[in-house]
């Protein structure tokens, strides 16, 4: 076995045993590109020796992907049949653990039809609310991952050819989920523990908002009565621990729906939907976007944001050290999936229910009575940087300081 075949066998191991957590006479979900069969070839193996009972894969082609959005109507575009929506909700409902891989070029989409692109993406959220509820309620188990495709690593090291830039960007994403290390298993238990500590630790604040300052950001976030950190691993509906995202760095909480006041701008690009947003600012007032610019994607940014109501309104609020592996690297991925867990982030759209207390029982009008936003979309920006000040408001209006030049203060 050569030394690659090591790390994406070590890498494989992490997804099932830790990522998805697969119990025997279980269900396995994965969607990945065709990019990724190495991956998932492994991946599925190893769930069937740890005795999962059927690993349902379904794959898809980044240029088939192009050439539907070419060719395909909007009206086409945007008809999600039920039988796909069936066939998700089965799964669900039989609690497969859910993987997804990415491997996408993040500029995949970049010349189609805003407007077919929009369609596409709000049938689809409409589509699978249901499916999309229960993910943000822990039902089951997901893990979200990443794998190289040549389109992808050529924009992350432009300099080199085909093969190199996979090389390299594979030794970047084994680095960033531990696979490179002779025991990333308990390397991952170690940094659970961690994260947790800060979770303990603002769990046991309970702070009525946070305030962000930093160039281009003025920024204060209120937090719902009742809110809770979370962080790491997370437990599903059957009380089995599970790693939402492969890497993850981040603390996350929700945000009180009407309680954003102020202004923040990004600082890192955003790829979303095969397209690329860059230098761009959202004015909040009364927890909603009444103003905005962008010096890349503008239209890109406007069709999120009018995606439904909620889309103007955030779901979730994200701590991430500017002292952090993947910022280490000192490398941009272009993709959400590496660079929030690079930088401090917010999120337009859905929040999590299981950050409020009660809430992965809670309806979906409860949710929203606690404070908590509903969207069919949620997508991450970031905002962290080795500038960025975070201050914890008590309910008594003093202010502590979370996060110092970018990174933790206590």
């Amino acid at each position: 076995m050569t030394q690659f075949e090591a790390k994406l066998a070590r890498y494989a191991d992490l997804l099932v045993d830790v990522g998805l957590n697969v119990q025997r006479d279980g269900r396995v979900f994965i969607r990945g590109a065709q990019d990724a069969l190495p991956l998932i070839r492994l991946v599925t193996e190893k769930a069937y020796q740890k005795g999962a009972k059927e690993v349902k894969v379904v794959l898809s082609d980044d240029r088939l992907t192009q050439l539907h959005a070419e060719y395909q109507s909007k009206e086409e575009l945007s008809t999600i049949h039920q039988w796909s929506i069936d066939e998700r909700m089965f799964y669900s409902d039989e609690k497969a653990g859910f993987l997804s891989i990415t491997s996408s070029s993040p500029e995949l989409l970049k010349d189609a039809d805003p407007e077919k692109l929009q369609a596409m993406q709000v049938a689809s959220g409409r589509a699978f609310k249901d499916f999309s509820n229960r993910i943000q309620s822990d039902y089951h188990s997901w893990c979200v991952a990443g794998y190289p495709s040549v389109e992808w690593a050529k924009l992350v090291f432009p300099d080199k050819d085909d093969e190199g830039a996979v090389d390299a960007l594979m030794d970047l994403i084994f680095y960033t989920v531990r696979a490179d290390l002779e025991d990333p298993v308990s390397a991952w238990q170690k940094h659970d523990e961690t994260l947790h500590e800060k979770v303990d630790y603002l769990n046991g604040r309970k702070y009525s908002a946070l305030r962000y300052e930093a160039p281009g950001t003025d920024l204060t976030i209120g937090l719902p009565k009742g809110h809770l950190w979370a962080g790491a691993s997370s437990l599903n509906a059957d009380g089995e621990k599970f790693m939402a995202n492969m890497p993850t760095e981040e603390v996350f909480s929700v945000p009180e729906r009407t309680r954003v006041d102020g202004h923040v701008s990004n600082t890192l690009p955003l790829s979303h939907g095969g397209n690329v947003i860059d230098d761009f600012k959202l004015t909040f007032k009364d927890g909603k976007v009444v103003d905005f610019e962008a010096g890349r994607g503008y239209e890109v940014l406007k069709n999120i944001l009018d995606t439904d109501e909620g889309a103007r309104r955030l779901g979730e609020v994200a701590l991430v050290p500017d002292d952090s592996p993947i910022s280490n690297a000192g490398k941009l991925f272009y993709n959400t999936l590496f660079d929030e867990n690079a930088s401090c982030h917010i999120a337009l759209g859905s929040a999590y229910a299981f950050c409020i207390e009660g809430g992965k029982s809670m309806s979906r009008e409860e949710l929203e009575e606690a404070g908590l936003n509903d969207s069919i979309t949620h997508v991450d920006f970031m905002i962290g940087s080795n500038q960025l000040n975070i201050y914890g408001i008590t309910d008594e209006g003093e202010e502590e300081k979370v996060f110092e030049k970018g990174n933790w203060a206590f």
